[in-house]
């Protein structure tokens, strides 16, 4: 997945009964937008399946709202400590955990939840695991782990310092410090690893981001968040792009990136008979996407159906590590992002995001 489809057009939704407040969605478009137009390069990131963190999710001082991963519009079903103990994945979870940092053997799973095939209970797309020290008030580490392959998608360690000194407030070494022995405690080898750090535009709160690759791979590296008190950490895999279009929309002149993830797709161009620059062209004169369809005698219904179906099989494979999709989960993914292929296929260049 590249770094355009960690954007989020809007905020996640904590319930169902929940909607992020527009206020907020925008300024988190605006300034990750921002952000990248600073930062893109001929680099882009593939992304394996993640929970809990997203670039946007920690643009804003709360962490009420998170940005909208479309596996997380799935219901999710509680577990509790004992089925996650007894759980495969939750039981391999939970031996990294320790076996990278031991102290957390005496720490309470607090919250715990899967995702999975609703025809299948045994097939666990994710698993989020949530611990504590006893007492509920110190150290912390969410996890999301592949429910099918076992791996830890991402890692967040929260108030491992004091609550007087937090991390943020440490000099940026001793934080890069910090994140380099997280690192190493839980994949090793941290010295075959590069690193960019960089203070990112967030008037709010300080945040950092750093990127790490691998010495001599094609890509293979770790992304990190620091926020508050809070590490959230990733593997991730760093490659070429394949497309050297991007900003398919515009807004106040500038390129808007937040709907490249869901155009920049292979299939889509397949079925326009278009090819990325074509279809910027063709954006750039006013006209959507259905519209673009349209004079092709393709219908509204076939480009979403392409684009969702593209989004839910991201979402559900894990990086190299292709697994079984079942027809009614694709269908159930597909579903639910379909709203937001919509939002984008009948988008405007030059027009306010609703």
């Amino acid at each position: 997945m590249t770094i355009e489809r960690k954007i989020r057009e809007h905020l996640h939704e904590e319930a169902e009964t929940m909607e992020c407040p527009p206020a907020i969605s925008k300024r988190i478009e605006q300034s990750y937008s921002h952000y990248l137009q600073r930062k893109r390069s001929e680099i882009t990131m593939k992304k394996r399946l993640i929970g809990g963190i997203v670039a946007a999710a920690i643009l804003i001082p709360t962490a009420a709202f998170a940005a909208p991963v479309v596996i997380d519009m799935l219901t999710r079903a509680p577990m509790t400590s004992e089925q996650v103990k007894l759980d495969e994945a939750g039981k391999a979870t939970l031996e990294k955990l320790y076996r990278a940092i031991p102290e957390t053997k005496s720490f309470e799973i607090i919250n715990a939840s899967y995702l999975g095939d609703p025809n299948d209970s045994t097939k666990k797309v994710q698993l989020s695991i949530v611990l504590q020290e006893k007492g509920g008030t110190g150290k912390k580490i969410t996890l999301h782990t592949n429910g099918i392959t076992d791996e830890i998608q991402d890692l967040t360690q929260e108030n491992w310092e004091p609550k007087e000194k937090p991390l943020i407030t440490l000099p940026d070494q001793e934080i890069k410090g910090k994140v380099d022995q997280l690192i190493d405690k839980l994949y090793g080898n941290i010295k075959d690893y590069e690193v960019a750090m960089e203070q990112m535009d967030n008037p709010n709160q300080k945040t950092f981001i750093l990127n790490y690759t691998k010495k001599g791979s094609e890509g293979e590296g770790y992304q990190v968040f620091v926020q508050g008190n809070r590490i959230s950490l990733a593997p991730v895999d760093f490659e070429p792009s394949n497309n050297g279009v991007e900003g398919y929309f515009s807004l106040n002149g500038k390129p808007d990136y937040t709907a490249d993830y869901f155009l920049n797709d292979e299939k889509l161009f397949a079925l326009l008979k278009m090819s990325p620059t074509e279809l910027k062209e063709e954006l750039a004169k006013g006209k959507t996407v259905v519209e673009i369809a349209a004079s092709k005698n393709i219908s509204k219904q076939q480009v979403i159906d392409v684009i969702a179906k593209t989004q839910a099989e991201g979402q559900l494979q894990d990086g190299k590590n292709k697994v079984t999709i079942s027809d009614d989960l694709l269908k159930q993914m597909m579903k639910a992002v379909e709203p937001k292929v919509i939002h984008v296929i009948e988008h405007k260049t030059e027009t306010e995001w609703k």
